[in-house]
């Protein structure tokens, strides 16, 4: 049984911060910015959102997309790591926010590298025959763990979610292969005290080698080749970064992804609101292959082949 994405949706504050307002507040320049990261601004969302409420915005476009109702999910699965709090997950609160009263829920942890694992975990749960439909969530409030004084991070990260709705799908499409990785050596690079703490050389160097393999190892699982893949979605986090795995697959320019100009690195949300926009946009049709790929603190990673379409 094939499992793959049969509604998505999307949600993003309406507050707009650009790198000129971020130039008032600390020692940048909108150059500077663009030039490393590709970046020019980020959505922020205010103090009456939090993280669960951008998940449950998300959450209700992509079922409704999917053609169905909340009492329909089986599961729900998160993936932050900013939750309003500890406990109770994410997951629960969306929950109950959207009546999904037969839905077991959990949240994870793989920061943004996230989603993937999400997709991953719900892939198994219907291939198993247990679950028809799991809600998967990626959704950061990244701005209440930001150090705004610090302009190596604090230029980088926004708020934002998507959700998509995981199910049986026809033959041949669908999640075709993944590949998901962790290497805890490397927790020291990238890990929150009271906020972010990056060491930006390190991950730029881990990412650059690892979302290129990894975009390559899903292709070869799936038994394909780089001219049959139609689409990138890498995790938006840097540009250069994201260039580079487009460049390790040999696609032209127009079949990568870019929004990290518009929203900024959004963690486990950045790859799905990548795919909102690029469906939206129409450059994603059924029966494209698909390969999307991300990777986080932990240091995590994982990446997805996939035929799009029901």
């Amino acid at each position: 049984m094939n499992a793959g994405i049969i509604g998505i949706g999307r949600y993003l504050p309406e507050k707009i911060v650009t790198n000129a307002d971020l130039e008032k507040i600390m020692d940048t320049s909108d150059e500077w910015i663009q030039t490393r990261t590709g970046i020019k601004e980020r959505r922020i969302a205010d103090d009456t959102i939090d993280t669960s409420h951008m998940a449950f915005f998300a959450a209700e476009k992509a079922i409704a997309n999917a053609g169905i109702t909340a009492e329909d999910i089986d599961l729900i699965i998160t993936a932050t790591v900013t939750p309003d709090s500890p406990f109770p997950s994410v997951s629960c609160i969306v929950q109950e926010k959207l009546g999904a009263k037969k839905a077991a829920a959990m949240d994870i942890g793989a920061a943004c590298a996230g989603f993937m694992y999400a997709m991953v975990t719900a892939q198994q749960f219907i291939q198993t025959g247990t679950y028809k439909n799991v809600l998967v969530i990626g959704v950061e409030k990244l701005s209440k763990i930001t150090d705004w004084t610090d302009r190596n991070t604090a230029v980088l990260f926004g708020d934002g979610a998507a959700a998509a709705v995981i199910a049986p799908v026809s033959e041949g499409r669908g999640i075709l292969s993944f590949e998901l990785g962790a290497d805890g050596v490397g927790a020291k690079h990238l890990y929150q005290d009271e906020y972010i703490i990056m060491n930006g050389r390190e991950v730029f160097k881990f990412a650059v080698r690892q979302m290129g393999e990894s975009a390559v190892n899903v292709i070869e699982k799936a038994g394909l080749t780089k001219e049959d893949v139609d689409f990138l979605v890498p995790h938006q986090a840097n540009i250069r970064i994201m260039e580079a795995s487009r460049q390790r697959l040999e696609l032209p320019e127009e079949k990568m992804s870019k929004t990290v100009d518009k929203y900024g690195n959004t963690s486990s949300s950045s790859i799905p609101i990548a795919l909102v926009e690029e469906i939206e946009n129409g450059k994603i049709k059924d029966d494209d292959i698909i390969v999307m790929v991300g990777f986080g603190g932990g240091l995590t990673w994982g990446a997805i082949a996939l035929r799009w379409g029901k």
